[in-house]
């Protein structure tokens, strides 16, 4: 059986809120699905819900909007519910020059200079529309990035937070983050963060 997923976890990433769809002849109900899963998934999986979708439906296709978020947690050790969820972050950061130059972000442009691989034969165009992209100081130690677009690059997120690290530590300008996204060139960019401070929190139909 062939599954589509809403949008990408690379090795390493989390998702609140996968999408998942597929095609099936069998006569079990969404509710006997959803309690197979739950003894045969991995521990770190869960099911949240399931049920019967229009036909058509496709979790990748059909979706409008994706959310990202990518943690970072400052000063001491993270708190346990965030454990292996955020990159610990222990220089200063200038939140609000990041915050300018994320702003740079939203609209549609080309996005290759955030992503790290060649392009696959259905995503063929490195165009995105970003609607949203910001920063929130939710505490005192846990500062959340924000981007919600029709679709992401591989990468695309960790490239974009890499390079506006770059910002936040005083190495780059807002300005240079907006040449490294006209520039085209993965090279011009950041590098990618890590995996861990990485979740899809939301799909939108």
């Amino acid at each position: 059986m062939r599954v589509t997923a809403a949008g990408r976890t690379d090795a390493g990433v989390h998702a609140d809120a996968q999408v998942v769809s597929f095609d099936t002849t069998s006569t079990i109900t969404p509710h006997g699905l959803s309690q197979v899963l739950r003894t045969t998934l991995p521990d770190d999986v869960w099911v949240r819900a399931s049920g019967e979708a229009a036909p058509g439906f496709d979790a990748r296709r059909s979706a409008r909007q994706r959310w990202y978020r990518y943690a970072l947690w400052r000063g001491h050790a993270p708190s346990t519910s965030w454990v292996g969820r955020t990159l610990e972050q222990r220089d200063p950061l200038d939140v609000p020059t990041m915050r300018e130059a994320a702003r740079c972000l939203v609209g549609t442009h080309d996005f290759a200079a955030f992503t790290t691989t060649t392009r696959s034969p259905d995503d063929r165009s490195t165009l995105r529309t970003v609607f949203a992209a910001d920063w929130r100081e939710l505490n005192e130690h846990l500062l959340l990035f924000e981007i919600c677009a029709n679709a992401f690059l591989k990468h695309m997120v960790r490239g974009i937070v890499g390079s506006l690290l770059w910002v936040g530590s005083g190495r780059w300008s807002p300005v240079e983050l907006s040449a490294a996204l006209a520039s085209k060139d993965r090279r011009a960019a950041g590098p990618n963060a890590p995996a861990s401070g990485l979740t899809l929190h939301r799909i939108d139909y």
